[in-house]
């Protein structure tokens, strides 16, 4: 029965599955459906959302998952949106702030366990990112560090979560990690990155979304007890804890 209601609660992710499918394919073969795939992404990823915002509790949580979607999608599209500005700062900034928005909900509505030990190495990830990478980025260096710390900030409190959120968070900060690399050093990354990117943001950003839902919808927001926080999780990534 609960596995009926896991695979009905599934299907307003179909379109977003395809389109993705759709979009990866569409960059791994240089096809120019790549541009309109992308624009549609967070939208098409926002119907789940809104679909089941009436069973959505508490409501400071449907929002700020709103505001990370709508923060996300600007990012994406940031050249598209403002082609008047510099689109790399401002798509770190929109970004940026999706981020914040994420942290915020894991942190307030949706954290079950403790931050473990082993999370140390999201920040050995920002200290490497920033010695590799730094001497590149030019003026956009204070730029970059911050973004990463609010990156490493999702991917960490995310391990807080649920486990599908908490392989989100690992997922999406795979994606803004190659990214950096085409970024700031584009001889060094092989063609098949680009479809890479948007492969792994696309798995990270959709387990985020499908893990909030299933936990704000089953009312298992905000902090587990300590006696119950196992029963929280899902059981088949326990190495996540």
């Amino acid at each position: 029965m609960q596995s009926r209601t896991r695979l009905r609660a599934l299907w307003p992710f179909a379109p977003y599955i395809v389109v993705a499918l759709v979009h990866v394919i569409a960059l791994a073969v240089r096809s120019p459906l790549a541009v309109p795939t992308k624009a549609l992404l967070m939208p098409l990823l926002a119907i789940p959302v809104v679909l089941a915002w009436k069973s959505l509790a508490p409501r400071g949580a449907a929002v700020l998952l709103a505001v990370a979607l709508l923060f996300s999608w600007l990012g994406d599209e940031a050249g598209l949106f403002f082609p008047f500005a510099p689109e790399l700062p401002l798509m770190l900034g929109f970004f940026a702030l999706a981020h914040v928005a994420y942290i915020l909900l894991f942190l307030r509505h949706l954290r079950v366990r403790r931050l473990p030990l082993w999370t140390v190495v999201y920040v050995l990830w920002w200290l490497f990112m920033i010695a590799v990478l730094g001497p590149h980025t030019g003026s956009l260096f204070a730029a970059v560090a911050a973004y990463g710390i609010v990156l490493a900030g999702t991917a960490a409190t995310s391990v807080r979560c649920r486990a599908t959120i908490a392989w989100g968070g690992v997922f999406f900060l795979s994606s803004d990690s190659i990214l950096a690399f085409r970024l700031f050093l584009p001889d060094a990354m092989p063609d098949w990155t680009s479809p890479a990117v948007m492969a792994t943001y696309t798995i990270g950003q959709g387990l985020i979304v499908a893990g909030a839902l299933l936990a704000l919808r089953r009312g298992e927001n905000g902090p587990a007890p300590a006696d119950a926080r196992a029963d929280a999780v899902d059981r088949g990534t326990e190495s996540l804890a």
